[in-house]
């Protein structure tokens, strides 16, 4: 992609289609300019001298995350998990489809 220059009638379909969006043309050409204006704030970035910048693990030093003692105990049988279920097959829940193709 050069210098400001819009994404491309593909890649909009393509996101798009992922996103499960059906959008107008004129969302298109608006989402287009939105998408390429995102693009090139982050290619400023490459136009930063960050040769003296140390790299970070974490922006807050010493902060270490706390976790539980990793105990194993006795889970619900997969029956009791199921008995109040409204609709099981084959010993799982059993769900609409909620992903489309």
């Amino acid at each position: 992609m050069s210098e400001k220059e819009d994404f491309s009638e593909e890649t909009l379909e393509h996101i798009s289609k992922l996103a499960l969006l059906d959008l107008s043309e004129e969302e298109k050409n608006k989402l287009a300019k939105q998408l390429g204006d995102i693009l090139d704030y982050f290619k400023k970035l490459n136009d930063l001298d960050t040769s003296d910048v140390k790299p970070m693990t974490h922006p807050i030093e010493g902060l270490k995350n706390v976790f539980r003692k990793d105990i194993p105990w006795k889970s619900l049988s997969n029956e009791d998990a199921l008995k109040n279920a409204k609709h099981t097959k084959d010993g799982y829940f059993k769900t609409s489809k909620v992903v489309k193709k």
